[in-house]
């Protein structure tokens, strides 16, 4: 399936990205607070990761080549490694802008203003982050939920900031600003981590879903009725391309033909289970003890002598 299309939420993240950056500016400047200092920082590496997500979205939509034959799929797992990274790196910035701010208290300017504009960046920010949430969820695409998840997460540090500075508005105890902006970059930590350990166990070859795989277990349930025997299910994820692979025990008396139309059923009723799945079988004879000796990853060496 053709998935360029997808470049297109890349752009919308971008643009909202140079939205929410100017409003949150323009807030900091003219209330010089550091929780909203850390809520611009952020939207910064919104940008970031957004330009990140168009440049990923478009080396994993090109179509399978002789140096790439399955695809290039696992190109979203670097965006999403990288957003997760640059994160951790404007939880850190917000950290120290913070700490500095507690150790030298500041006086807060024009808060009202500076709130009414923090708040109308955040909902820009919410209605991107639900619109590529549900575009990443249709189409399987850790990309574009790593950049909803960070956009999510901004919405939920914005509410924070906007809820210090309002409090230090109404009790006048300036280390308030700062201790919310600490609070603002542990939070984003924690997304960090999530992101980056997602996007490793995706360039790990981890397997797809114990659901899909439950669903195709069901279905190799249904042909061993026939006498039908399986092993070596060994699946995988790249991106959105998933990967099976299955061995099928046939009986020694079968036709080639007959075994052959077997798999192109069995293949068939596992790409309607798991769709976007590539199936690959492997037919053999139920009683060649060979058959059985590569039940596991990888087939015991021949003896050498």
């Amino acid at each position: 399936m053709n998935r360029a299309f997808l470049t297109r939420y890349a752009w919308v993240s971008i643009i909202a990205a140079l939205v929410t950056l100017g409003l949150k500016m323009l807030a900091w400047h003219v209330t010089g607070s550091v929780g909203l200092l850390s809520d611009a920082v952020e939207s910064l590496v919104n940008l970031a990761g957004g330009v990140m997500a168009l440049a990923m979205l478009t080396v994993a939509a090109r179509p399978a080549d002789d140096d790439h034959a399955f695809g290039h799929g696992k190109a979203e797992y670097f965006s999403s490694g990288v957003e997760g990274t640059l994160i951790m790196l404007a939880a850190a910035i917000i950290g120290w802008a913070a700490v500095e701010r507690l150790m030298a208290p500041r006086a807060l300017a024009a808060i009202s203003v500076g709130l009414a504009v923090a708040i109308a960046a955040s909902l820009v920010n919410l209605g991107v982050a639900l619109l590529l949430l549900k575009v990443s969820r249709k189409h399987d695409s850790i990309t574009l939920e790593a950049n909803a998840q960070h956009l999510l997460t901004d919405v939920w540090t914005s509410a924070g900031v906007v809820l210090g500075v309002g409090a230090v508005a109404l009790t006048g105890w300036g280390w308030l600003d700062p201790v919310v902006a600490l609070i603002v970059a542990a939070n984003i930590v924690w997304t960090g981590v999530r992101i980056v350990r997602r996007s490793i166990a995706g360039l790990m070859d981890r397997a797809i879903s114990a659901k899909d795989v439950a669903a195709i277990q069901k279905i190799l349930d249904v042909f061993r009725r026939d006498g039908v025997q399986f092993h070596a299910l060994i699946t995988r994820q790249a991106g959105s391309q998933k990967f099976v692979s299955v061995h099928v025990l046939v009986p020694d008396d079968w036709t080639v033909r007959r075994g052959h139309e077997l798999l192109e059923r069995i293949e068939a009723d596992i790409r309607r289970a798991v769709p976007a799945a590539l199936v690959f079988t492997h037919m053999e004879p139920l009683n060649d003890p060979a058959s059985w000796a590569d039940e596991k990853l990888e087939r015991p060496s021949p003896d050498p002598s």
